[in-house]
């Protein structure tokens, strides 16, 4: 098949953690013919979604790690498998490729589905499973926010499309600066803001769980350093082995006839505790540190799922 990654610079990613490296290096070994671009380089012009974007190879070899060919322009429609695998933030940016990808889907093969990763950001669609989820209010409005903190005392405060821990706050019975990140985040941003009931089994980790097609096939947990709230491998979360328990597999066998429903593919949920906390689709990560831990090859379960689709 022909395959594009609509990702970030390649340049500038770790090879030892990227999942989109490990997707497009299973696809090689598969003999996909793949390409390259980023979401800049994403256009609608007279009918025609297309793509300034030059062939791939791959390697596992750091700093030495890809091979471009030359750049031309590229038609979607001609292409069987894109994978929409830039990072966040959602932005209108983001959402805008969203839209323009869904003019060549299901023809050519937009993984995730676009329509539904525009709907279903990581901390909105987790609201439709409230009896999974801690006490979570999302607002703009101080007084909302204030009434929410005053009601659960010890809250986590972020903002609703970040990623990666970027912004995220703890605030306890004790914080004087609910105020004054309020008035730092409206100040730049017209977007509401999220809070949620903070969880203390946050120390021992914050699990993420692969899904495939709906399908839990292992998790990783993800320990936060000391004296850190946030388990972002981003900001210095180390990653563990760690097995499915039986509130893991309820929480997937809730949520996964809705994920496969909605085209999503390839999604990491995140778990405290007993709490179902995020669901990403956008472009998640930690099938690379699953295939140490358990020998899970995730990024094989992922093609030939899409493989099923197109083949």
């Amino acid at each position: 098949m022909k395959v594009a990654f609509q990702m970030d610079p390649i340049d500038r990613i770790d090879i030892r953690a990227d999942s989109t490296f490990r997707l497009a290096e299973e696809a090689q070994a598969r003999g996909h013919e793949l390409y390259y671009y980023t979401p800049d380089n994403l256009s609608y012009r007279e009918g025609r979604v297309m793509a300034r974007a030059a062939r791939l190879e791959v390697r596992r070899k750091q700093g030495d790690h890809f091979t471009l060919g030359d750049w031309a322009d590229v038609d979607l429609a001609d292409l069987d498998v894109v994978w929409l695998r830039q990072d966040p933030p959602f932005d209108m940016h983001y959402i805008t490729t969203t839209h323009l990808l869904e003019r060549v889907h299901p023809d050519t093969l937009v993984v995730n589905d676009p329509f539904w990763v525009r709907n279903c950001p990581e901390k909105l669609l987790v609201l439709d499973f409230p009896q999974l989820m801690p006490a979570t209010t999302v607002a703009r409005d101080i007084a909302t926010i204030r009434a929410f903190k005053e009601k659960h005392g010890d809250v986590i405060l972020k903002p609703l499309y970040g990623n990666g821990g970027a912004g995220v706050f703890r605030l306890d019975q004790n914080d004087r600066n609910l105020s004054s990140l309020y008035e730092l985040f409206t100040g730049f941003s017209r977007e509401p803001l999220i809070v949620q009931q903070y969880l203390p089994a946050v120390t021992k980790g914050d699990k993420r769980v692969i899904l495939v097609d709906g399908e839990p096939i292992g998790a990783i947990n993800r320990v936060p350093a000391a004296g850190e709230t946030r388990s972002n491998m981003h900001v210095g979360g180390r990653p563990e082995k760690v097995g499915l328990t039986e509130r893991d597999r309820e929480i997937c066998a809730t949520i996964g006839p809705v994920l496969k429903e909605k085209g999503q593919v390839f999604v990491g949920i995140d778990v405290i505790g007993d709490n179902l906390t995020e669901i990403n689709v956008t472009s998640p990560t930690g099938i690379q540190e699953l295939e140490r831990f358990d020998g899970i090859n995730a990024a094989a379960a992922i093609w030939e799922a899409v493989e099923r689709r197109k083949l």
